[in-house]
């Protein structure tokens, strides 16, 4: 933990949250019951109130130290290249939904999982992007 906290590492670990998103909403999508599901929610919520705390006292740690301004401005490309993305993904969700609705061929449950999903991937795709970015010093 004395390491000095980079951006890259505190932009990664959105992935984390993403996951634990989709955790979250499997948990709650899920039509069955099983005896461990108990124990998978208590463990995943003890595991994200100690990630939380950990990312809280990293982040202040990066805030204390010097800050990279490249490092910043281009997680500002990426933000915004990624709400583009998330703005055109919700937009075909959206009207998938509508059309498929009338059909009744798609459950309110399959287009939650779409959401969550595309949350995901988002993250996974803005890590990936920030540090390709981050690394060429665009």
């Amino acid at each position: 933990m004395n390491k000095k906290v980079s951006l890259k590492e505190i932009v990664g670990t959105k992935i984390v949250y993403a996951i634990i998103l989709t955790s979250y909403y499997w948990m709650w999508a899920r039509t069955d019951w099983k005896g461990w599901y108990e124990t998978a929610q208590y463990v995943l919520a003890i595991f994200l109130f100690s990630f939380f705390v950990v990312q809280m006292i990293r982040i202040s740690k990066y805030k204390k130290e010097g800050i990279d301004e490249m490092a910043e401005q281009n997680l500002k490309r990426c933000d915004a290249i990624c709400l583009k993305l998330l703005i055109g993904a919700m937009v075909v969700v959206a009207f998938g939904a509508a059309i498929l609705g009338h059909i009744n061929a798609v459950s309110t449950g399959t287009i939650g999982w779409a959401i969550v999903l595309s949350i995901l991937m988002l993250s996974i795709i803005r890590t990936v992007m920030f540090v390709v970015m981050d690394n060429k010093g665009i």
